[in-house]
């Protein structure tokens, strides 16, 4: 390890210096879950190999192996339920809530975690990540842990962090003073922190959308789309970079290390419901990370972290990233029915079909 990189094991005992009276328990916690996306990354890193991802398809049989979401959320549970530091956990691979068995000790905190954010990825070679939300548990009176423990807004959400599996593993983490940034030493087998007091830019030249919804958006999100695509020549003055990768925590690093705006906003699908970010476990950890790195995170008409949920597997339309233009964002959606008109497609004064002479 170069000399003076500090590993996450230093960073949090040095942390909980700085809190005279600490139990070390949350310490502990952070570095076992440090422990747990390690290992993720391992089997992410090997799937095609170990059996957990195979090539089904058209034409081909389905194949005999559990999917790597599955495999990642039994890491999870299986190195965090054990070490007496939680109550209860929450997957988007389980139905309800795990309370941590009777014959462990049960400890102060609450865990809710996406184990494979974009794991439709993985095929196709793609980021994926591990999202985590930290809150603390109800007294020790409170009876056994159930679905209305994990049913507060974000605001009350002690740490945050994910793990990005790329070309390097980054983990991020907040505890509600500033963003630090880890990569994985292999070498060494641990987090060394490499991105310390991440900040996101107040002001953009790039946002993330998956274009293909345009004719579904509600107008404010077209409003605000078409007039980054019409660049200089538009109302914005500027050109603007549009990317989507399908994975939140890949777009969510992007925005921490170079800035940007992320939606995934409401549409008029039935089917697609009012939003499409599951709340506990990535809206409302996303949202701490990136407000505690300068940034925004709103559905639209709320602040991401007042949303009070009225269910554990509940999900909202998210929008973070580079402040002026989350607010920006906002305002369009305070005023639906302004601005000027725009065309339909998305891409049409763009298009090959122009009239004559143009």
């Amino acid at each position: 390890m170069p000399e003076g990189l500090k590993t996450l094991t230093r960073y949090t005992i040095e942390e909980e210096h700085r809190h005279p009276g600490s139990s070390g328990e949350f310490s502990a916690l952070v570095n076992v879950l440090a422990t747990a996306t390690k290992i993720i990354a391992n089997q992410v890193t090997r799937g095609a190999i170990v059996g957990s991802l195979g090539a089904a398809g058209p034409g081909n049989p389905p194949p005999l192996h559990r999917e790597l979401d599955a495999v990642a959320n039994d890491i999870m549970v299986s190195q965090t339920q054990w070490t007496g530091h939680l109550s209860a956990l929450l997957s988007e691979q389980m139905a309800g809530v795990h309370p941590v068995p009777g014959t462990h000790r049960r400890g102060k905190y609450l865990l809710a975690f996406d184990p494979l954010d974009g794991s439709s990825n993985i095929d196709v070679n793609l980021p994926v990540g591990t999202i985590f939300s930290v809150l603390r548990a109800h007294g020790p009176d409170g009876g056994e842990p159930s679905d209305s423990d994990f049913l507060r807004p974000g605001a009350e959400q002690v740490c945050a962090g994910f793990t990005l599996y790329g070309p390097a593993t980054m983990l991020v983490l907040t505890t509600g003073s500033g963003v630090d940034g880890f990569t994985l030493d292999r070498e060494i087998g641990a987090f060394v922190l490499t991105h310390p007091r991440m900040r996101i830019p107040d002001d953009t030249s790039g946002f993330a959308i998956n274009a293909a919804n345009d004719r579904f958006w509600e107008r404010p999100v077209r409003r605000y789309v078409h007039e980054c695509l019409d660049g200089a020549q538009g109302p914005r003055g500027r050109y603007f970079n549009m990317r989507w990768v399908a994975s939140l925590v890949a777009d969510t690093f992007h925005i921490l290390t170079r800035g940007g705006v992320y939606l995934y906003p409401s549409d008029n699908r039935p089917q697609a419901g009012p939003g499409r970010v599951a709340l506990l476990y990535g809206a409302n950890p996303v949202a701490f990370i990136v407000e505690q790195a300068g940034g925004a995170a709103t559905t639209g008409t709320e602040r991401v972290l007042e949303v009070v949920p009225d269910s554990v597997h509940q999900r909202v339309p998210l929008i973070f990233g580079s402040r002026n233009e989350v607010e920006r964002i906002e305002r369009y959606h305070r005023e639906p029915d302004e601005g000027p008109s725009f065309d339909r497609s998305l891409f049409g004064s763009r298009s090959l079909f122009r009239p004559a002479g143009r």
